[in-house]
């Protein structure tokens, strides 16, 4: 993806956030420069990767395969692993109209999906076989906003705003807007998006970046490259 395409989904997706009635934390606002200089402080937001992350999955097809996302707060995978602290995370993030977030599931990270606002969200699930792979003809079990229900093989769920999903490890799930854009909320346990994102086809979960122009925002996957 080219930096400034990236930079123009900025503003873009700030804009809709605003919309919806969501203000971003302050160091959403900082630029390359004030990261740098306040990089000794925000510590927890760099090393739980909290911030802009906006990626087409490598494939260089973000209107059809694409996902905005804005982590707000991680915890720590220590606390979950002992089973106590910071073991929570929450996450905006824009779908739009037709843009394919692909088929993944997670090992480690159970997730509400939430329609904040705007069109309809799409969510297609699968289940897993008994090693936890994508398994084309089992369905599973998940919570619609605390009701229990039942989803068969390639099930779509369509969520109104106000509407949401608990997904667990091994529901296999894509999603995309569906006539319009979606503001989504996303609150889970800790995220790492490093290793816990498990695609059905082999595709990676950050974009290539092209230095075209400067950053007006650092990106997640800057931090290590740009902050050290």
């Amino acid at each position: 993806m080219k930096r400034s395409d990236i930079n123009t989904i900025m503003a873009s997706a700030a804009e809709m956030i605003g919309q919806y009635g969501f203000v971003l934390p302050p160091f959403a606002n900082w630029t390359p420069e004030q990261f740098r200089a306040n990089a000794s402080v925000a510590t927890r937001v760099i090393s739980g990767r909290c911030g802009w992350d906006i990626t087409d999955y490598g494939q260089g097809r973000y209107d059809e395969m694409g996902l905005f996302l804005f982590t707000l707060r991680n915890g720590l995978l220590s606390d979950l692993q002992r089973g106590g602290g910071m073991c929570y995370a929450e996450k905006l993030l824009i779908s739009r109209q037709d843009q394919l977030s692909p088929m993944h599931t997670h090992a480690l990270k159970a997730e509400d999906i939430i329609n904040r606002g705007g069109a309809t969200l799409v969510v297609e699930l699968f289940g897993s076989d008994d090693q936890g792979h994508f398994a084309e003809d089992r369905g599973g079990n998940v919570y619609c906003d605390g009701i229990a229900r039942r989803y068969g093989p390639g099930e779509k769920l369509k969520l109104a705003p106000g509407e949401s999903v608990t997904l667990m490890p091994g529901d296999w799930h894509a999603f995309w807007g569906e006539g319009g854009d979606v503001l989504i909320g996303e609150v889970s346990t800790v995220n790492d998006d490093e290793t816990d994102n498990i695609f059905r086809e082999p595709i990676g979960r950050f974009a290539e970046i092209e230095e075209d122009v400067a950053p007006t925002h650092l990106l997640v996957s800057d931090y290590t490259k740009l902050l050290g």
